[in-house]
């Protein structure tokens, strides 16, 4: 699904990652771990293609295809989505409208026609079922007013329906307390396939006694220092990153 070999990224000249190599397959969940300045937010950045975040060595595959020539419109298209660590709100659009939009480009650029209406209303109803989703939340203007978890909620409920190849979740328990964790995991986990791959990127333990991983990684100074099971993570918990320090 994405390998990723040998990959150098900066951000306004500051070199952040010094050499990543990764591979995930189809139906496989990773979690990348680390202390805060890492390189974990600015790997899922890279992935995803953001303008501020210049690769400067390396390469990065998708199913083969080089990503490295592709803006992150593209990289969208091609199937990777990114949930964001904080939200933006878009006062006056309503998370069904901004849905329906993203579904609609995505088909545009594969040379297909709009969703139909009744096919885009029985999806729309499919997926918020699946993750628990009231349809008065589905009106709301997107994130506006919108509490942390129902933040995450509704980015859970965006790769419901985009239904990408390459889900990479972004500290995406930041700021949840234990009831919109287990909402947020609950739905990541029956979105879970053996055609698709998730990278969950997180500072703590607690997401992946949800999130259960097939991997975990442990980046520090811009590299992967160290690779694992689930274990891995309850190691880290029980000895702190001062002992990836010492490693490193």
């Amino acid at each position: 699904m994405l390998t990723i070999e040998n990959l150098h990224a900066q951000v306004e000249g500051k070199k952040i990652l010094n050499g990543i190599d990764l591979d995930v397959k189809a139906g496989e969940v990773h979690a990348i771990m680390g202390p805060n300045g890492s390189g974990k937010s600015t790997l899922s950045a890279a992935i995803a293609g953001h303008q501020d975040y210049e690769v400067t060595k390396g390469a990065m595959l998708l199913e083969g295809e080089d990503l490295g020539e592709l803006d992150a419109e593209e990289r969208a298209h091609k199937g990777i989505f990114l949930s964001f660590q904080y939200p933006v709100e878009i006062p006056g659009v309503s998370v069904t409208n901004f849905i329906k939009t993203a579904i609609n480009a995505n088909r545009k650029a594969k040379g297909l026609e709009d969703m139909p209406a009744n096919v885009m209303l029985k999806k729309i109803r499919e997926k918020s079922n699946l993750l628990e989703i009231d349809s008065r939340f589905l009106s709301r203007s997107l994130n506006e007013g919108f509490s942390g978890g129902e933040k995450k909620r509704n980015e859970i409920f965006q790769m419901a329906m985009l239904e990408p190849k390459l889900s990479i979740l972004d500290e995406t328990d930041s700021g949840l307390d234990i009831d919109a964790l287990k909402i947020v995991a609950n739905g990541v986990n029956k979105l879970r396939a053996k055609d698709n791959a998730i990278i969950v990127i997180t500072h703590y333990q607690r997401l992946l006694e949800y999130i259960v991983p097939d991997f975990v990684h442990v980046l520090f100074d811009g590299k992967i220092v160290k690779s694992g099971t689930k274990e891995l993570a309850l190691e880290l918990e029980e000895k702190g990153y001062d002992w990836i320090k010492e490693m490193a």
